[in-house]
């Protein structure tokens, strides 16, 4: 079963962890992939820029509304994410809980829905 692990990170938390500790958790994800991609469980994953980058649509009564930033006033923001190909659940709430940001923000786990007609990955 394929799974999304959608990464939301607390900025200001990672502010104050300070540069080393990100690039200690990078470190420790990436590693993290190499751990799953062994056991043939890795799909994708890939950390995203921060929201301040982020453009957001919403089409409205047929027109469409641009703003810059995130879709939400929240302090948690989605920071990355995993694609993640497991038996079950339980091994993906496994992984889940490995993720070095969770400790700072939280890992919310999605069951991806499989749709015929969709254009094969590359």
């Amino acid at each position: 079963m394929k799974y999304m692990l959608l990464c939301y990170d607390d900025e200001q938390a990672w502010e104050q962890a300070g540069k080393a500790a990100q690039q200690a958790a990078m470190q420790e994800a990436v590693q993290l992939c190499h751990e799953i991609d062994a056991k043939g469980e890795y799909l994708r994953a890939a950390p995203l820029h921060p929201p301040a980058t982020a453009t957001t649509i919403r089409v409205r009564d047929g027109k469409r509304l641009m703003t810059d930033g995130p879709f939400a006033e929240t302090r948690e923001v989605l920071g990355g994410f995993y694609l993640i190909d497991v038996e079950n659940l339980d091994d993906a709430i496994a992984i889940a809980q490995r993720h070095p940001g969770a400790p700072l923000g939280a890992v919310e786990i999605r069951r991806v829905m499989e749709l015929a007609g969709l254009p094969n990955d590359r």
